[in-house]
């Protein structure tokens, strides 16, 4: 009988680092090594490293004595997050409008395109991972490594915030109509108008996020 192959010590980084963006281990969630070992089919060595990568990388935090645990994010953060991505993610646009090659332009059209079905649909699940997938292809048009690497490592704890402003009434149709003026800016190599409109995009959802926090907030009891 032969015996599963052993991951590889950036496999299991990569491995959990996605299970976390795609929020299957959740925020504050405890980071267990013997599990993440059976689950992964790593060594607990491996697990141990891949942990302390993403500590470093700000979506793990690490206890002494106390172990592992997913970042959770507080609101006031997320806000000040968005607003950081909001200056990355605008020159990753800008660049897009120069860089992006006929191909990729019609790929992001296609994810439009699919976004706007799911909308129809009313699978705001759906429209949400194609929101993920588009900001992704522009990130990658770019072809802009530093603000890539910094824009991964920004989007990632925001799992649990990303959801939240989609289900506000009449967003997703506001958050396509940007989207929609985004794609076009990049379409017509115009660097300064993708730029301005992933900016004001951004914005939008920071000013969203920040409405909900404030109504969750005063639906505290006192």
């Amino acid at each position: 009988m032969t015996r599963p192959a052993v991951a590889a010590a950036d496999v299991v980084y990569e491995r959990i680092r996605t299970l976390i963006q795609r929020g299957e281990l959740q925020p504050n969630e405890r980071l267990i090594e013997v599990d993440l070992a059976q689950r992964l089919q790593a060594t607990r060595a491996r697990i141990r490293t891949a942990l302390v990568r993403l500590g470093q990388d700000g979506m793990v935090v690490l206890t002494p004595n106390r172990g592992a645990r997913v970042k959770l994010v507080s609101e006031s953060e997320a806000v000040e997050i968005l607003q950081t991505r909001r200056v990355l993610e605008g020159l990753a646009a800008r660049q897009a409008a120069v860089q992006a090659t006929a191909r990729e332009i019609a790929e992001l059209r296609r994810i439009l395109t699919r976004m706007g079905q799911k909308l129809e649909q009313g699978d705001l699940l759906g429209y949400s991972e194609g929101n993920a997938a588009l900001h992704a292809g522009i990130i990658a048009a770019s072809r802009h490594d530093t603000a890539a690497r910094l824009i991964t490592g920004l989007r990632a704890p925001m799992v649990r915030f990303q959801f939240r402003t989609i289900l506000v009434p009449g967003r997703p149709t506001q958050s396509y109509a940007e989207h929609i003026t985004i794609v076009q800016a990049i379409a017509d190599h115009d660097p300064d108008a993708a730029e301005t409109a992933m900016r004001a995009h951004l914005a939008c959802v920071e000013r969203t996020l920040s409405r909900t926090a404030g109504a969750a907030a005063r639906r505290l009891p006192s």
